[in-house]
């Protein structure tokens, strides 16, 4: 394979020139502008998001943690299930709602026709709280930065929040979910639908009825909004 003349310099030999002398900062400018590579695509700009957050030591969670659990599904379906943070499996694997939570999670989402390829799951917090207790207001505040720049990538058309955690964080509240449930809310001029997190169906089996009637109010939202949408598709 032929080595590839940057065109610049192809310029240069054109008029003959075979030594230039250059300023030592024009070259580390001109070194930094070829290596900078500008991510293209919710996907690559995700990619790159993930890519910063890896290592982060922002807020005391990230001394106890195994790994960050940064989500996972389709970025670009515009559906976001937004739960509170890593338990010990998802710290294990690196994936959210993997334990018994997402098992029973899984079955919710199948219950109206999604799964982990039409939708993207995400926490508030990227790592564990240490004995699964809820994220501090402190660390949920740091780390929301991170969802926050999610929720812009991925412009979705709705967010489902799972549980008190989530439904405070993103509304700016401390109404409880049983007063915010029934209806949409807006974060980010986003539609926010809050319902009970798994976690608390598998302590309490009866609060199956008011999530299920959650869902059927998600279908008839997403069935009007076209969603979930085609990769690709704004």
């Amino acid at each position: 394979m032929g080595k590839t003349v940057d065109p610049f310099w192809a310029a240069v030999a054109s008029f003959g020139v075979d030594q230039l002398f250059v300023l030592p900062e024009w070259i580390k400018t001109k070194v930094a502008e070829e290596q900078i590579v500008i991510p293209e695509g919710i996907p690559g700009k995700m990619a790159a998001l993930e890519e910063e957050l890896s290592g982060c030591m922002k807020c005391p969670l990230g001394s106890t943690r195994k790994n960050i659990v940064f989500g996972e599904g389709n970025s670009e379906a515009g559906i976001l299930v937004v739960g509170e943070g890593p338990g010990a499996t998802e710290d294990e694997t690196g994936r959210p709602f993997v334990g018994r939570s997402g098992k029973l999670l899984d079955k919710i989402l199948a219950s109206i026709d999604l799964n982990r390829e039409n939708l993207f799951i995400a926490n508030i917090v990227k790592c564990r709280p240490p004995n699964n207790r809820a994220p501090s207001s402190s660390e949920s505040e740091i780390c929301s930065k991170f969802l926050e720049q999610q929720i812009e990538i991925m412009k979705p058309g709705v967010i489902i929040a799972l549980g008190a955690s989530a439904a405070r964080t993103l509304l700016n509240t401390r109404t409880g979910i049983g007063l915010l449930r029934g209806e949409f809310h807006s974060y980010m001029d986003t539609p926010v639908l809050v319902t009970y997190h798994p976690a608390a169906l598998l302590r309490s089996p009866a609060l199956k009825r008011p999530v299920w009637e959650d869902m059927k109010r998600l279908k008839s939202f997403m069935g009007e909004a076209g969603l979930p949408r085609e990769s690709g598709e704004k």
